[in-house]
């Protein structure tokens, strides 16, 4: 789950322009999305491939973007560090 947040996360951003995007915003950011999302852990090859066939799922891509953006609205809300504004 945690490469397919890093994987969507770039491009996510991109419609979020005024946001704070350093390292620890990032990180709380996928922390948070991270967390809200099932995880789904695999160990032998055979496992790899069903997970990858579950990528492929429409559902599975609409889960990792709305928990994105639910991370991505609380984090620019409340930053864990100091603002330009304080």
């Amino acid at each position: 789950m945690e490469i397919s947040v890093e994987h969507y996360l770039p491009n996510l951003l991109l419609a979020f322009p005024d946001i704070c995007k350093c390292e620890h915003c990032l990180m709380d950011i996928k922390a948070l999305a991270l967390n809200n999302l099932k995880p789904h852990y695999v160990v032998t090859r055979r496992g790899e491939i069903y997970s990858k066939l579950g990528e492929m799922n429409l559902q599975y891509e609409t889960d990792i973007l709305k928990a994105l953006i639910d991370a991505i609205n609380i984090v620019s809300k409340s930053p864990r560090h100091a603002t330009e504004d304080d």
